[in-house]
């Protein structure tokens, strides 16, 4: 009876905690209010600084997106050691050609509730490209280097009772950066008000030492301001139905440490990615104090020599991307319904892992990525001591190493997406002792920070870590490339096992085929176009098809990671000396998000659900009637027939006398005539299953808009990308189309930007105009703060008019 009661009790304190949990914390974002100009201005710190013909903008902001673009921009002359290159030649859009060097500025003024005496302010950045000098009142009360990283300033002394003037500093030097890093405040700035006896910011650890389908230990360790206080812990299912209840028994050094049970409880799991939310209430005596809550999974990890990688006991091999910040048109500015678009085209590929390349992620990346199901490699630097460019991480590193690390970790720790760190990435202090030492101190205190999750570095120099020890002290030996030194740096590695860290580097523009089709590397053209027959690559890099025969022969290879899921903005391999190439061709997918051949190809292995079978290339060739044009197809099945005008080109089988034989079905000698071609998938059997037809079109007659959502929410920031094409007057897609179209949007909406995916356009992405880039574009709309109607309207000259409408609620 006893125990009932003093349980009944427990429940009524921890439920009044719900009730009272705004009035005890409030966690403000200041996305509005804002204004901004670019330039360096002397007194803008001031409280009496007259703003008055500044933007007003909305935070997240990137003030470069809108460009325009120029060569002249960051323009550099270097070699690029990690291509390979001894030489410096000019390089004009390594860093994407978009205006993001120099000074900015961004002012505010808070309104805020009156601050109680016993309550604290504090004011958290996600991330300021770069160098934020944070001004209240006109004195400076915080700075931080490094812009990917996350931090957080107590104002509490320098709040006024009768209004108060933010402002923040911002500085982008050129060759800071080897690509596109974007600029200004480009995520979310959150203003915290809470009382002094509280939870620590980021105080909270959440870990599941134990994680079996019976039961789990829940490890919470909570730090807080005063040792006295009274700390009860709820756990809450994904219904928010509460499964478990504690009472801190004692606090040590302002560190509760508990343990709770779960009976029966749901693992965490990229195919079953269920959350629960630890519900932390602190008290003094009977009154609450504060109350945080935390998201976190129920998962267990291990890396060993005999298995690879297990979660919940389960062998897997990563089949990961890595992916660089910037939203392709939208530019760095974070928005969670762009990120969760890209995302959801990645998990319809059959990818479950993301590798944050090379930088400190989003929160808002993490919160979906715990969601959505993927596994997360967090990333820290791009540089250590030595230098890559001119500007960069390195003129920090020695000051700022640690505690870049020490944010990384406190913030991001509760995520069960993450299961391991990287400390680098292709960094020259790979050579020599001091680099072996460096590895060794960054490792140690990812280590300090979070026991519970292994250290990587990517390696591009293995032969050199393979000598030194720099790879054989990781947790994790990553390489990045270098398939033919696998099995050499396996045997000289003692882990047992190697990460793909970063994989293929295959290029390639969306819809552009190129003749004869062969294998190479460094290929270039005069339209700065690549090959979308897949077969073309880096000198440093490979094909998907030779990491497939590592991922598939090789048990000790744990996975990878593809460079990379969608094109970015800056590092235009192979035509990084081409103006006016300026943005990737890397992507499984292009800048707009929209698929390349190469995405099938992964999604033939990767995704086990649903069946794969897509046909290449177009057919559309005049001027090339009888000439070889080679036919691929990328599918989940071993094997199929090809038909062009309905006869037969032969049956093709996946065999083992290639990688590219293996993985693809290919019809080498296909003579070009316009008309129909078509694949039949065979199953085992050889019966019939599955067909897909490309056909000739005609002349662009109409206008086809298709978008990923229809209904979206009318709160100011929810996207629907909308997908332009051209058709024939018999609805065939024109796949050669480059018309230009011009966008209008009307209603309870707004145009937001437009992408083609082709990386030598200079068009503005603001601009409601561009051409289609092998046949089609994506538009995107922002919903206003109105619910209805959002109607786009696409017109070209000569074509039938295009209308779509999206509702907004």
């Amino acid at each position: 009876m006893y125990q009932f009661k003093k349980t009944f009790l427990l429940l009524v304190v921890a439920c009044s905690a719900y009730v009272n949990a705004v009035a005890q914390r409030k966690e403000i974002l200041l996305e509005t209010g804002w204004k901004f100009s670019k330039g360096a201005f002397p007194g803008a710190s001031k409280s009496d600084f007259n703003d008055s013909r500044w933007e007003n903008v909305t935070v997240p902001h990137d003030w470069a997106i809108s460009g325009p673009f120029d060569k002249e921009i960051d323009k550099q002359v270097t070699a690029i050691t990690q291509n390979g290159e001894t030489h410096p030649t000019e390089k004009t859009g390594r860093t994407g050609a978009l205006p993001y060097v120099g000074e900015g500025w961004y002012r505010k003024k808070l309104d805020m509730p009156v601050i109680k005496p016993n309550q604290k302010v504090l004011l958290q950045i996600d991330g300021a490209m770069s160098e934020p000098r944070v001004y209240l009142n006109g004195k400076l009360v915080g700075e931080w280097n490094y812009g990917y990283n996350y931090f957080y300033l107590d104002i509490t002394k320098e709040i006024n009772a009768k209004g108060n003037q933010l402002a923040i500093q911002l500085k982008n030097k050129a060759k800071s950066s080897r690509w596109y890093p974007g600029a200004g405040l480009y995520r979310n700035v959150h203003l915290i008000i809470k009382d002094e006896k509280s939870i620590d910011q980021w105080g909270i650890t959440v870990t599941t030492p134990v994680a079996k389908k019976e039961f789990a230990k829940v490890n919470i360790k909570t730090k807080l301001s005063d040792a006295r206080l009274h700390l009860v812990t709820q756990l809450l299912d994904a219904t928010g139905k509460q499964v478990a209840i504690d009472t801190a028994r004692s606090v040590f050094g302002n560190e509760a440490d508990q343990n709770i049970q779960l009976s029966n409880p749901n693992l965490w799991s990229p195919e079953t990615p269920y959350l629960y939310t630890a519900v932390s209430s602190v008290y003094e005596g009977n009154e609450l104090k504060d109350v945080v809550k935390t998201k976190f999974g129920v998962r267990e990890i291990n890396y060993s020599a005999a298995k690879g990688f297990t979660i919940n006991g389960q062998v897997r091999k990563f089949k990961g991307v890595c992916l660089h910040h910037d939203l392709g048109p939208l530019g760095t500015a974070i928005n969670t319904a762009a990120l969760r678009r890209q995302l959801t085209i990645l998990k319809e590929m059959g990818c479950d892992a993301i590798r944050s390349s090379h930088n400190m992620p989003s929160p808002e990346q993490l919160e979906l990525c715990d969601e959505m199901g993927f596994m997360f490699l967090a990333e820290s630097f791009d540089e250590w001591a030595k230098a890559k460019v001119e500007n960069g991480y390195h003129l920090y590193f020695n000051t700022d190493a640690e505690k870049d690390i020490v944010n990384l970790v406190k913030a991001t720790k509760n995520h069960p997406c993450i299961v391991m760190w990287s400390s680098g990435n292709e960094v020259p202090d790979q050579f020599g002792a001091e680099g072996v030492k460096r590895a060794k101190w960054l490792q140690e205190i990812f280590h300090r920070e979070d026991p519970t999750r292994p250290v990587t570095v990517g390696m591009d120099q293995v032969k050199a870590t393979m000598q030194s020890g720099f790879g054989a002290l990781l947790d994790i030996p990553g390489l990045n490339y270098r398939v033919h030194l696998y099995e050499e740096a396996n045997k000289a590695f003692p882990q047992g096992f190697i990460l793909g860290s970063e994989t293929a580097s295959t290029v390639s523009s969306r819809g552009i085929y190129k003749f004869p089709v062969v294998k190479g590397f460094n290929k270039q053209y005069p339209d700065l176009q690549s090959s979308s027959y897949d077969m073309e690559y880096c000198s440093w890099s490979n094909l998907p098809d030779d990491d497939f025969v590592m991922q598939d022969d090789k048990p000790w290879v744990i996975g990878e990671f593809v460079w990379t899921g969608f094109d970015y903005l800056g590092e235009p391999t192979p035509y990084d000396e081409s103006w006016s190439s300026r943005s990737s061709y890397f992507g499984i997918s292009d800048l707009a998000g929209l698929p390349k051949d190469r995405y099938y190809l992964y999604r033939s292995r990767w995704n086990k659900k649903e069946p794969t079978l897509h046909l290449l290339p177009h057919w559309n060739w005049e001027g090339r009637e009888g000439q070889t044009t080679p036919v691929f197809v990328y599918t989940s099945y071993d094997s199929a027939e090809l038909f062009l005008n309905g006869k037969s080109m032969g049956i093709r089988k996946k065999d083992k006398s290639s990688p590219q034989n293996r993985y693809r079905l290919m019809w080498m000698d296909v003579k070009y005539e316009p008309g129909t071609l078509k694949v039949v998938a065979l199953d085992e059997n050889g019966k019939a299953v599955k067909e897909e037809q490309v056909v000739t079109a005609g002349k662009p007659y109409q206008i086809k808009l298709s978008a990923d959502r229809v209904r979206i929410n009318a709160d100011g920031k929810d996207l629907c990308y909308v997908t332009v094409s051209v058709t024939d007057q018999n609805g065939n897609p024109c796949p050669t189309a480059t018309d230009a179209l011009n966008f209008e949007v009307n209603g309870a909406g707004h145009f937001k930007a437009v992408c083609n995916g082709d990386a030598t356009s200079l068009e503005s992405f603001v601009k409601p105009t561009m051409k289609l880039f092998s046949g089609k574009l994506v538009v995107t709309l922002q919903a206003d703060q109105k619910a209805g109607a959002i109607e786009l309207n696409v017109k070209g000259k000569n074509l039938k008019t295009g209308t779509i409408k999206i509702e907004a609620r």
